[in-house]
């Protein structure tokens, strides 16, 4: 009798054929590019479906790989917990959740910049210029040429961080493997990890909490070890969802003794 296939292995499989469909089969379709990633909530490209397609849209190979590598390391160990079901009712809530909270973000910080401008006398129409395709020159040709008091009152990098959080899509199941990583933590608190420039085992009770604190460091002060380009709050979104779900369901906490770690 064959063996039945997981939820796990369904959604790497998922993960690996969008992949494939995007930068193999159809590289150049620029419906896939612009329905399939998370945009910002009020850039003409955005649509509610979006939460969920952008959990298995990724960016290149090696962010394909890393977030496939956390999937099937730590989501199979829960789906052997939890079953199947539960499993994937995770998976989905923790991945949506994750990019709620990091468009609310988005929008919290575009919204305060935006208000600087408006103070200052930007009105309505330059801020549509933003819709206007990729190329950044209009907006800020607009801004710089008929309101430069506006320019000079408002920092140069918040501007250009307006600019790039409003055309910026996110895409990647991270947010959904933080929420992953954080149950896994509350069952397997003594558990060794280890990073791949830290190959020091230590306990996914201190491990976890100390790779989101490096995430919130990240998100808050723009500075990123792992280089630019990382949705940190989309990250903390999914591990915090994670953690609400985890309470909601403490009831459940209890493993079989098979899979309990000695302390």
């Amino acid at each position: 009798m064959p063996k039945k296939i997981t939820v796990t292995q369904w959604l790497l499989a998922i993960n690996a054929g969008v992949f494939v469909l995007m930068f193999f089969i159809l590289p150049e379709h620029p419906g896939l590019r612009k329905h399939l990633p998370l945009y910002f909530p009020l850039n003409d490209n955005f649509q509610i479906w979006q939460f969920v397609t952008s959990i298995f849209t990724h960016a290149d190979t090696t962010h394909l790989l890393f977030n496939m590598f956390g999937l099937f390391s730590f989501g199979s160990l829960l789906e052997r917990v939890w079953g199947g079901k539960r499993f994937l009712i995770f998976y989905f809530v923790v991945g949506i959740g994750a990019g709620v909270i990091y468009s609310a973000v988005n929008y919290f910080q575009y919204e305060s910049i935006a208000s600087e401008l408006r103070e200052h006398g930007v009105p309505p129409e330059v801020f549509a210029l933003l819709d206007e395709g990729d190329d950044p020159r209009p907006f800020a040709f607009a801004l710089e040429s008929q309101y430069p008091e506006a320019v000079a009152a408002v920092e140069r990098e918040k501007i250009v961080k307006l600019y790039v959080t409003y055309k910026t899509p996110v895409v990647g199941a991270s947010g959904a493997i933080y929420g992953i990583l954080t149950a896994f933590g509350l069952l397997f608190p003594n558990a060794k990890l280890s990073l791949i420039f830290l190959p020091i085992p230590i306990a996914a009770k201190f491990f976890i909490p100390a790779i989101l604190l490096l995430d919130l460091f990240s998100g808050i002060t723009g500075f990123s070890i792992f280089g630019g380009g990382i949705a940190h709050f989309a990250h903390l979104g999914g591990a915090f969802i994670g953690f609400l779900l985890m309470i909601i369901w403490r009831k459940d906490l209890s493993l079989p003794p098979e899979l309990q770690y000695s302390h």
